[in-house]
């Protein structure tokens, strides 16, 4: 396993089970309606994470970008596709979400020699 991905996956698992450990009611109803937001429904899983990733680099959290590239590879979305996603969060977020996608791109093409 690439060693970027594996310090991501391992940090954030660490960090969200010390998150979840506080036993803060707000807190895990947040990491709840997370859970519940992404399951199928009238829009698939995949268009839901595609969603996010946009949302993520609109918003330029590159933790969250990591976490929407993973979940997009998980569920099946083509580079072609990745590179329209990357389209539309730059159209919507503007020149500002360019070295977001940068590294984003870059975390794409890790994630997929791994698989």
């Amino acid at each position: 396993m690439n060693e970027k991905v594996k310090e991501f996956r391992e940090y954030r698992a660490a960090m969200n089970e010390k998150i979840l450990a506080a036993d803060n009611k707000v807190m895990k109803r947040i990491f709840n309606l997370d859970t519940n937001t992404y399951m199928e429904g009238a829009l698939s899983t995949k268009v839901k994470e595609m969603l996010g990733l946009v949302s993520s680099m609109v918003l330029r959290c590159d933790d969250c970008i990591k976490y929407h590239l993973e979940k997009c590879h998980e569920q099946g979305v083509t580079t072609d596709e990745m590179m329209e996603i990357f389209a539309v969060a730059n159209l919507v977020g503007g020149t500002i979400v360019i070295p977001h996608t940068r590294r984003a791109i870059e975390y794409w093409e890790i994630i997929n020699q791994e698989a």
